[in-house]
């Protein structure tokens, strides 16, 4: 096997300030009556070409060393001395605030170009795509249509780079069926697509969901290995193996080979599916073919094994990729840590922690501190993960909104619900919105130490930070005003759930026949049952045992034994805890002889006592004692089952 040593990573973590900016400019086309010996008024004489060709070169070189403000007092010193902007300076000031972020001083540049500037009107694309692709690196794609129509006006004839950007574009604002349109374009004005054009638009139909027709577009297309492990990705995440190796053998068909990227997918589709045999072919077959796998590769065995829970054999791979000259990744060293909180090894788990921090070449980064805080967690060890917290924002590393939940679910375990609280209020400041999750993680714990004001509170809270509550929201504190006997809040949530046209789940239903069952109003529950069956929404067996629960509670046994034969009716096989229930309340009643009946159905159906059952018919017999023949039969069939006999006896 070959050594194939990582490229050092680059450390640096840029946060993008977010620029707004006026489409006004975008509006306007570029007036037709200036050129390049049109000076502002009152700037002189024109100055000679070195001046010009002297102050693109200062302008280059403010852009290569990055300096925005550099560039931008460059251009402004071209305006007042009346030299003007070369369109070479033009596009090198523009590619620097791109660099930087700032497409807004892109766009405001070009427009002031042929204004202030000096400079002669564009005639080929280039500039132009030097501007949309400033755009495009901050998303801005409503803006590149405007300079699309400019440039058409302008009588400016876009290449094929351009209408690639178009394409990004367009797919970028989910108008894939526009982009497919635009090849129409491009033949009709005789610009042939490029492979980068096919890769654009199959890569976004894969990414969403329209694999046959990314298959389509595969078809008519130059072939290129990128659009084909794009379709290979998608085919892989739906596990539609056939199909993919049709695609692998289309690539061999048209004079491809398949690379490393395209058997580590497969490899990764199988480990995923826990089918490590078939996956340990593939890598041989790939080693056949004479494609060496890499480290990714290697990442996915590791991970595969772990997940089947065959530890031994992923830590052998793993000694053995390093032993081998594969130099871990960070992903691969996140794979190993999240292996070892599974299994419990959290020493080892801190020990790759070190390691990592040991590497100049491969540093932590937020997933690493996130698996490890909820390793911890998950242990029980809540010191130790507060402990990862401090070393994760100590290194400098930010939080994302995995991990901050990760530490609100610690601070709810400890009972820390105002240091939750506060993370909460910090993930809002940082800019990190709290999801969904990070609430209801929240509000369950409130809800479960009883506290369901609290719970509220944190629940109204959710809208004023604009994150609308889900069913689980609900669910939770549905399931903590039943528990604390507060009926008539909880049926108003369940009010304000349909006001806000969220559907009744089977857990929400489930819910809320439980919380009316352990108040004792079996009649209100039934009218939810019902309400639920009319929904569409079938009962379970969770369902029928709260149903069943209360019924014998309040000594309803016939409305029980209804209940039990109900089940049978909505396709809800009946189950030893109903059935356990039922006897119980029978021999409360002493109907010893009754709960026996019910105790032949169940062996009849193939269900068998278990601890629970036979504690309640024990209890059953001493207070029957002159059941004799009952108590026999008991005896009989715990004989039977202790020998291992198959049960026949009459439930008639």
């Amino acid at each position: 096997m070959c050594s194939i040593k990582c490229c050092p990573l680059l450390r640096r973590l840029c946060c993008h300030r977010s620029r707004s900016f006026s489409t006004t400019a975008a509006k306007l086309s570029l007036p037709r009556g200036k050129n390049a010996e049109e000076l502002p008024p009152g700037a002189g004489p024109p100055p000679a070409p070195d001046a010009a060709r002297a102050h693109e070169a200062a302008v280059r070189r403010l852009a290569a060393a990055g300096d925005v403000d550099g560039v931008q007092l460059a251009l402004q010193e071209m305006r007042l001395r009346g030299v003007p902007c070369t369109e070479g300076a033009l596009v090198a000031a523009i590619g620097t605030f791109a660099r930087a972020g700032a497409p807004d001083r892109a766009l405001k540049t070009f427009y002031r170009a042929v204004h202030d500037l000096g400079c002669a009107r564009p005639t080929a694309p280039r500039l132009y795509n030097h501007l949309i692709d400033a755009l495009l690196r901050e998303n801005m794609v409503a803006a590149v249509v405007p300079v699309y129509e400019n440039m058409k006006k302008d009588g400016v004839q876009p290449n094929v780079f351009t209408y690639n950007l178009l394409v990004k574009a367009l797919c970028q604002n989910d108008r894939v069926g526009a982009a497919r349109r635009m090849l129409d374009e491009m033949a009709r004005k005789g610009c042939p697509p490029d492979d980068v054009t096919h890769t654009t638009i199959v890569s976004a139909l894969c990414k969403h969901g329209r694999v046959d027709e990314a298959r389509e577009v595969l078809a008519a297309a130059l072939p290129v290995c990128a659009a084909h492990n794009a379709v290979v990705l998608a085919l892989c995440r739906e596990f539609r193996m056939q199909d993919t190796f049709l695609i692998v053998r289309e690539m061999v068909q048209r004079g491809l080979q398949p690379t490393v990227i395209t058997y580590t997918t497969i490899v990764d589709a199988f480990c995923k599916a826990r089918e490590m045999r078939t996956a340990f072919a593939i890598v041989a077959r790939m080693v056949v073919t004479g494609c060496t796998p890499n480290v990714a590769t290697f990442t996915a065995l590791v991970k595969g094994l772990f997940d089947c829970g065959s530890v031994h054999d992923a830590l052998g791979m793993w000694k053995w990729m390093v032993a081998e000259g594969w130099a871990p990744s960070t992903v691969s060293y996140n794979v190993l840590i999240r292996g070892l909180c599974s299994i419990g090894d959290l020493k080892g788990a801190l020990s790759v922690l070190n390691s990592m921090e040991q590497h100049d070449d491969c540093f932590p980064n937020v997933r690493t501190y996130s698996t490890l805080i909820d390793g911890f967690s998950k242990a029980g060890d809540l010191d130790g993960a507060i402990s990862i917290w401090n070393d994760m924002t100590g290194a400098g590393c930010k939080p994302n909104v995995v991990v901050y939940t990760n530490m609100v679910d610690v601070f709810c375990k400890m009972l820390m619900f105002d240091q939750a609280e506060n993370l909460i209020d910090k993930m809002i400041f940082e800019n990190c919105p709290p999801n969904a999750v990070t609430f209801n993680t929240l509000i369950k714990s409130l809800c479960d130490c009883g506290r369901v004001g609290r719970a509220l509170g944190v629940f109204h809270d959710m809208r004023r930070h604009g994150c609308p509550p889900n069913d689980r929201t609900y669910n939770e504190l549905l399931h903590g005003l039943f528990r604390d006997g507060n009926r008539e809040d909880a049926l108003q949530l369940v009010i304000e759930m349909r006001n806000h046209g969220m559907e009744l789940s089977l857990v929400t239903y489930n819910t809320v026949v439980s919380g009316l069952c352990q108040m004792k109003m079996s009649r209100e529950a039934v009218l939810f049952l019902g309400r639920m069956i009319v929904q569409g929404i079938r009962p379970d067996a969770f369902t029928f045992n709260a149903m069943i629960h209360a019924y014998c509670k309040e000594g309803k046994i016939r409305m029980a034994a209804w209940m039990l034969g109900g089940m049978n009716a909505v396709n809800c096989p009946r189950n030893i805890v109903a059935y356990t229930l039922l006897m119980a309340e029978l021999c409360n009643q002493h109907r010893l002889e009754d709960a026996m009946v019910y105790l032949l159905k169940m062996l009849y159906e193939g269900i068998y006592p278990n601890t629970a059952t036979w504690n309640v018919l024990v209890r059953g017999a001493f207070r029957n004692l002159g059941c004799i023949a009952t108590i026999d039969l008991i005896q009989n069939i715990t004989t039977d089952l202790s020998a291992g006999t198959e049960v026949h006896y009459s439930h008639s």
